[in-house]
């Protein structure tokens, strides 16, 4: 299996032989397995405060006010849960364990699968992804990409492949998320769009993650949700000619 390796101006520089990685089946079941395990195991412990809803200074109205008879925090029943305004039955404990388990070898066959995948323009199509029906994935560029410094350099990158309406699609997308979230710091759900895939932290590091839902990503630690947001496989990425060589041992 081989890849066209292509030069910074979109023109082909080459070929390269493809580690067996990009040819593994794509397993979306180990893949869902690993994000949902690394999603688990970011989740931060919240639990209420023992005595919430137990301490109240009020007084009853008593009775003779047209009133329903159902009992009342700031009545006698404080630390009856089914009281009108009182504690929750049963709230969220801090000790409670969040964490998933993966085995090493699943965790490690869902990377490799989820490289595969990357492979597969049907599946990157399926995702949502724009890019030139004619282009042949994966997509992998010389290693002079490391010498980008400036967004828009790697724009004039894109636009020579024809990926960058992927980038105008997470951009056009950008939506002010629903909920609470949008008060604590994640007001934007922005789509994601293209993952570039390193040697190592270079110049592109920075540059490209300016560009809407782009990430950046070593060969080394890419993992299943780098390469599957939301366990959905097939992003389309970007891979230097070095990080195609390391991710054969993963």
């Amino acid at each position: 299996m081989q890849a066209t390796v292509r030069s910074l101006d979109g023109e082909e520089a080459g070929t390269l032989d493809l580690p067996d990685v990009f040819g593994e089946q794509v397993r979306t079941d180990l893949i869902k397995r690993a994000v949902l395990a690394a999603q688990a195991n970011r989740k931060q412990d919240y639990g209420a405060d023992e005595y919430a809803g137990l301490r109240t200074s009020a007084e009853s109205f008593g009775s003779g006010r047209g009133m329903a008879h159902v009992p009342r925090s700031e009545g006698q029943g404080a630390r009856v849960p089914q009281t009108v305004g009182g504690r929750k039955a049963h709230p969220p404990k801090a000790e409670k364990d969040h964490s998933l388990n993966v085995n090493d070898k699943e965790r490690k066959a869902a990377i490799r699968s989820a490289v595969a995948a990357t492979a597969d323009a049907e599946l990157v199509a399926e995702r949502g992804h724009r890019f030139d029906e004619d282009l042949d994935l994966p997509l992998v560029v010389s290693d002079d990409f490391a010498d980008l410094v400036k967004t828009q350099e790697v724009v004039d990158l894109l636009e020579a492949l024809g990926v960058y309406e992927d980038v105008e699609r997470a951009d056009e997308n950008r939506k002010v998320r629903a909920g609470q979230g949008k008060l604590r710091g994640r007001k934007y759900r922005e789509p994601k769009s293209i993952l570039f895939v390193t040697s190592g932290e270079t110049g592109p590091s920075r540059a490209a993650r300016n560009l809407a839902g782009a990430d950046v990503a070593t060969a080394r630690e890419v993992n299943a949700e780098d390469l599957a947001p939301g366990a959905d496989a097939g992003r389309l990425t970007i891979w230097t000619e070095s990080a195609v060589e390391e991710v054969a041992d993963r």
